[in-house]
C-alpha cells in the first residue's frame, strides 16, 4: 500500500485554503467603504440624545443648581448625558455631565461637580493647564485653561464647579458658556 505523507498533505490544504480566502480578503477590502481619516469618527456614528429626562432628573437630585444649555442653534448636537450623585464619604461629589457636537463636530461639554474643585478640573479637562486669565461671559467671570487635548473655561461658585471644556474652538466653549441656565429642579 503506497502511502500518503501527511505533512505533504497538510500543507497542500493550507495553500488550497490560502488560494481561496486571500482573493475573498482583497475583494472585502476593495469593496467595504473605509473610515475619513485615521483617527476619525463619521458624524453619522455617534448617536444624539435627549437629554430632558435625565436633566429633570439632575436638577431634582443634585444639591446645587444644573447647568444646561438654552437657545443653541440646531446644529448642536447632544451626544452624552450622565449625572452621578456624590458619596456620602465626601471624597467625591455629585457629577453631572452633558456633552455635545458643536456646528464643526468638536466635541463640547459641559461638567458639574460639588466634590473637590482641583481633581474634578484636572480630569474633565485632560490635564488643561490654568492660564491665569479670565473673560466675561455674560454676568459671570470663567478661568481660561489649556491644555494638548482640551481647552476649558471654568467658574467655581459656592458650592458648585462649572466647566466648559473639549476639543472645539475657544469661540464655540465661549458660545456654550454663554448659554448656560443653572436651576435647580
Amino acid at each position: 500500500m503506497a502511502g500518503r505523507n501527511p505533512k505533504a498533505q497538510t500543507v497542500r490544504n493550507m495553500v488550497l485554503a490560502m488560494a481561496v480566502i486571500i482573493p475573498v480578503a482583497f475583494v472585502s477590502y476593495v469593496f467595504i467603504p473605509h473610515g475619513e481619516g485615521k483617527g476619525m469618527v463619521a458624524e453619522s456614528a455617534v448617536p444624539t440624545v435627549d437629554y430632558r429626562v435625565e436633566l429633570d432628573t439632575a436638577r431634582r437630585a443634585a444639591p446645587y443648581p444644573v447647568a444646561a444649555p438654552a437657545g443653541l442653534g440646531g446644529d448642536w448636537r447632544a451626544t452624552s448625558v450622565s449625572y452621578r450623585a456624590g458619596g456620602t464619604g465626601g471624597k467625591e461629589g455629585s457629577v453631572w455631565h452633558l456633552g455635545f457636537l458643536d456646528p464643526e463636530t468638536q466635541y463640547v461639554a459641559v461638567e458639574q461637580s460639588d466634590g473637590p474643585a482641583g481633581a474634578f478640573i484636572d480630569g474633565v479637562s485632560q490635564r488643561a493647564v490654568k492660564t491665569g486669565r479670565t473673560q466675561r461671559v455674560g454676568d459671570a467671570t470663567w478661568r481660561q485653561y489649556e491644555g494638548e487635548k482640551y481647552n476649558a473655561l471654568v467658574r467655581e461658585e459656592r458650592g458648585v464647579t462649572t466647566v466648559v471644556t473639549g476639543t472645539a474652538s475657544p469661540e464655540r466653549l465661549t458660545e456654550m458658556a454663554a448659554a448656560l441656565k443653572a436651576r435647580k429642579g
